[in-house]
């Protein structure tokens, strides 16, 4: 029976303890994450990863001498694993009927289309400019350089000592928030 107490008495100080790391050191890793994963469910999936290996290491019984330090040497290789399994896959350029690539200017409506399509097109910029804003500088300054500028990966690697893949992944990553930002408005104004 003496066993069965200590082995309780085990498992309770090692839930004290996950608890007391959890408490102090939750809220600084996940803004650790979240600063090197651009969405929010991903940087929340790593820290779950994260948390539950340390879960998994008290339960084993493994000695973890500096906790934070192996909280953030894990934080850092889930983000990697992440980042492998999400290579940036280059978007397809959007291309008019005759095959010529379109900017985001000709995506808008016309401003010669009358008031509905100023209007349209006023709101449309509107919140593109806003949710421009909202993104990353790094992000902003790959898509407005690359879309508005018709700049290439390769002249800004070059001027920027950035490599071109991390370039596009910067461009993916805006592209995709931008996206998901402005998909109801989109639907709203051109009633799609």
């Amino acid at each position: 029976m003496s066993e069965v107490l200590r082995a309780d008495w085990m498992a309770g100080e090692q839930d004290h303890r996950i608890t007391e790391v959890l408490l102090k050191e939750q809220s600084r890793l996940f803004r650790f994450i979240r600063s090197r994963v651009p969405d929010a469910e991903d940087a929340e999936d790593v820290l779950q990863d994260v948390l539950s290996e340390l879960v998994e290491a008290e339960r084993l019984m493994r000695p973890i001498d500096e906790i934070g330090a192996w909280l953030y040497r894990v934080a850092r290789n889930r983000i990697t694993d992440l980042f492998r399994k999400k290579r940036p896959v280059p978007l397809p350029e959007p291309v008019g009927e005759e095959g010529e690539a379109l900017s985001v200017e000709d995506l808008l409506p016309s401003p010669d289309g009358g008031p509905e399509a100023a209007y349209a097109r006023t709101v449309l910029l509107d919140t593109l400019e806003a949710a421009l804003d909202e993104l990353p500088e790094e992000q902003r300054e790959v898509f407005v350089a690359h879309e508005w500028e018709g700049r290439t990966f390769k002249e800004l690697a070059a001027e920027t000592g950035v490599p071109q893949n991390t370039l596009l992944w910067r461009k993916h990553a805006a592209v995709l928030y931008l996206r998901r930002r402005l998909q109801s408005i989109y639907e709203e104004v051109l009633g799609s």
